[in-house]
């Protein structure tokens, strides 16, 4: 009995020795590759909220980390750097709704040093199917109407739903999601502008402190 225990108790450790040697090389022969497919999909979506013709710089290589309760949260955040030339002309931002509909909705805005917002992504949100989820860009092309608009300070009236006095459509039976993504672009864009000259100071993604 005992003779039976042991040798079943040997192969389960050889099995699971194996299966562990197995995921390691699996692991390892997959990670550049994913990590590679996870670095181009992030280019593609900086590239959709700054535009790749303002900067010449690799905007990827140039993250900083950003902590500050208007980003919705006093979690860190990545900003990534865009430079024409060695001066920064722009910047994307990622930041946080707190307060859509159906919980936070994590999203990139692309902007100048001067207002102007260059474009805006949700890259993640639980918000309801056929309501608010037209905030995505597969769903609707309303997340574009950012693109262009120029905010004039924390009290321009205009950056806002139509159901506050602003110009930004609300959905039908839906104003708490885009008023959340508007009032997220708009904390996220004046914070934008107050960063070149902090730059410098900001910790490099990968820190440890991040």
């Amino acid at each position: 009995m005992l003779d039976t225990i042991r040798k079943n108790g040997v192969r389960l450790a050889l099995f699971a020795a194996v299966t562990t040697g197995l995921t390691a090389v699996i692991n390892a022969v997959t990670k550049p590759t994913i990590d590679h497919q996870t670095a181009l999909q992030q280019k593609i979506l900086l590239d959709q909220v700054v535009p790749p013709a303002l900067y010449n710089n690799k905007i990827q290589e140039e993250c900083y980390v950003v902590t500050d309760s208007t980003l919705g949260n006093d979690k860190p955040h990545h900003l990534y750097i865009a430079r024409q030339d060695d001066r920064p002309i722009a910047a994307a931002l990622e930041t946080t709704a707190p307060d859509g509909y159906s919980g936070a909705i994590q999203m990139l805005i692309g902007a100048d040093f001067q207002g102007k917002v260059l474009g805006v992504r949700v890259v993640e949100h639980h918000e309801t199917p056929g309501l608010g989820d037209k905030i995505e860009l597969r769903i609707s092309d309303w997340i574009t109407r950012f693109s262009g608009k120029q905010l004039h300070g924390a009290s321009d009236t205009h950056f806002a739903v139509k159901k506050d006095g602003g110009d930004f459509d609300q959905f039908t039976g839906a104003t708490i999601t885009p008023r959340a993504v508007v009032n997220a672009t708009k904390r996220a864009t004046l914070l934008i502008e107050t960063l070149p000259e902090k730059i410098s100071s900001l910790p490099a993604c990968g820190d440890a402190n991040e």
